[in-house]
């Protein structure tokens, strides 16, 4: 919401900055106007691309962020039916410690505290490190293919969780946001400029749809804080048993 009234206000400011600069700068003579008009059209198709294509940047991170909860969703439910090939303490232990780990690996994609972040990996990993210790054991003790597969099977939990966490460090580029504002503050500039009388209304039409679309980005682009989040329904929808 913060970015949206920044944007909404600084866009609605530079159409006023243009129209000011019409008025004591210098007025648009019509044998101008058709050369400002080929400029201000290419402005505005540049902005509506620039826009389109960080969109799509966003969406796939968006796509992606989703595939890694149903690919982590699936190697805890693959790994904790491989248990059945460990021995029969080794198997309880691995099976609650798998418990744990889904529910961690929920609170990861449900929390919004920072500090409660910062614990929940520090829980993750440690958790990690004791799956890995117990399945390492068995596979060192009985170097067979069958613990080859658990091994396997809990190696893919971890790669998975890592997958997840760069997703989620996937951000949109800086860069990116520095030329969307530069060319939507520029387009909102000359839309000031060509306007022959200051119509509030009219002036806040294109600051309002580029800060809806700020928005929009930048809400699909804000894993933890936005409004549009990816739900962990696959890993929700699992029941560890047995």
């Amino acid at each position: 919401m913060l970015i949206f009234l920044i944007s909404l206000i600084t866009l609605w400011l530079a159409t006023q900055v243009g129209h000011a600069c019409r008025k004591r700068v210098r007025i648009l003579q019509e044998e101008d106007r058709t050369d400002f008009n080929i400029v201000l059209g290419a402005t505005l198709t540049l902005l509506g691309l620039i826009i389109s294509f960080s969109f799509s940047m966003v969406i796939s991170r968006y796509d992606q962020r989703k595939n890694y909860e149903e690919e982590e969703a699936n190697a805890i439910t693959t790994e904790f039916v491989r248990t059945d090939l460990l021995s029969a303490d080794e198997r309880a232990k691995v099976r609650e410690l798998l418990r744990l780990y889904l529910k961690q690996r929920v609170l990861f994609y449900e929390t919004r505290s920072s500090e409660e972040l910062r614990q929940i990996d520090s829980q993750t990993a440690q958790l990690q490190a004791n799956l890995w210790s117990i399945v390492q054991a068995a596979a060192v003790r009985e170097p067979t293919c069958t613990m080859a597969l658990v091994a396997s099977g809990m190696n893919d939990v971890l790669n998975s969780q890592g997958y997840t966490q760069a997703a989620w460090w996937n951000r949109l580029p800086l860069g990116a946001w520095v030329l969307l504002a530069v060319i939507a503050i520029l387009c909102n500039f000359l839309i000031g400029y060509s306007s022959h009388r200051n119509i509030r209304v009219v002036l806040m039409v294109l600051p309002l749809a580029v800060s809806i679309s700020f928005f929009l980005i930048a809400d699909i682009d804000s894993p933890r804080r936005g409004l549009i989040k990816v739900i962990p329904q696959n890993l929700l929808s699992i029941s560890l048993k047995g």
